[in-house]
Parts: structure tokens; sequence; C-alpha cells
């Protein structure tokens, strides 16, 4: 799952990219419609693109309508991890002092959506550059079916026994991050 999603972000962004490389050409802002840059409101709609390439048409078409399905799935529900690390030290003294630094950001993130009732609204074939946009929605009555899921799944969830471990779990968390601190920094 966690290769499919890379993989999916990494075409978006190299569509972005890319887009307009060829024979020096550049795709303008003003080229694009409106729809693609700016989904319209009213809803939950995403855009997906493509390059075509060999495959074809249909595959380009497939690949963009998966990538717009996709941001639609982040947009509900998504479960990020991240953990940052931040290190800096001093060695030495006066002139001869060196500054060691070093920063990690690590990200992860996943959906788990049913997203049965989106359809493809509009599509926009870029001939110059070779790339499929596709607008996906979600149908009005699929929306206010999430919105009457997620307000029932916040009201079970108050005495819910996974709500019970996931606060458990918080705190446990928070006890090692503090144990971690006392040990690094000692007491403050």
């Amino acid at each position: 799952m966690k290769r499919v999603l890379t993989a999916v972000m990494l075409v978006v962004c190299c569509a972005f990219v890319l887009t307009g490389c060829k024979s020096g050409e550049t795709l303008k802002p003003s080229d694009l419609p409106s729809w693609v840059l700016m989904p319209p409101e009213g809803g939950i709609s995403a855009v997906g693109s493509a390059k075509i390439g060999p495959a074809g048409m249909s595959f380009a078409k497939l690949e963009a309508t998966s990538n717009a399905r996709d941001e639609i799935a982040r947009t509900i529900n998504v479960k990020v991890k991240n953990m940052i690390k931040n290190f800096t030290e001093t060695t030495g003294v006066g002139d001869d002092t060196t500054v060691d630094k070093v920063f990690t950001n690590v990200s992860k993130q996943v959906a788990k959506v049913d997203l049965s009732g989106s359809q493809i609204k509009n599509v926009h074939l870029d001939k110059a550059n070779e790339e499929i946009y596709v607008l996906v929605a979600l149908q009005p009555e699929v929306v206010a079916g999430l919105a009457e899921q997620m307000k029932k799944a916040a009201v079970t969830s108050y005495k819910n026994d996974q709500a019970l471990w996931q606060k458990f779990q918080a705190k446990k968390a928070q006890e090692e991050l503090d144990k971690e601190i006392e040990k690094e920094f000692g007491g403050m």
C-alpha cells in the first residue's frame, strides 16, 4: 500500500513538474480549464492527471481517475504517522568551533475509504503535452451519507473500548516521551 501511495504521489508530482518540458513549450495555467487548478465547490471532488504513454489513452485516463480518487480518499479520511528529530551539537573552542546539525522528518499517510458513487465529471486532454486531466466527484447523496457516518462514529466512540484503548496508548506514548526527555536532558 505504501509503495502504491508513494508511486501515485510521485506520478502526480512528476506530471506537474514535467508538464511542458517537450520542445521548450510550457503549459500556462491559463491554458487549463479552471476546474483543473481549482476543483468546483459544493461537494467532494478532486483532479487527477497522467501522461499519455505507450499504454495509450485508456490507461492514462484510468491512472488519472485513480489519482483523483486517491486524493478524495485522503480528503475524507487519512491516518498520518509523523516523526521529527532535531539534533544540534557544537564542539571545539573559539575559531575551532564546529556545529553539527541533523534534522529528520518522516511521514506516512494511509487512507481507507469506500468511494462507491464516485464518478468522472469532466475530462481535459492536453494534446500539446500529451497529458489527460480527470475531475472525479462524489454524488451529493454519498457525501451526505459520509457526513452521517462520521457523526455516528464520533458519538458512538465516546465510551467505545477502542476509544479507551487509544487514550491508553496516547498516555503510554506521552509517558515514554517524558522518560526519554528525562534521560536525555535530566531534571529541568
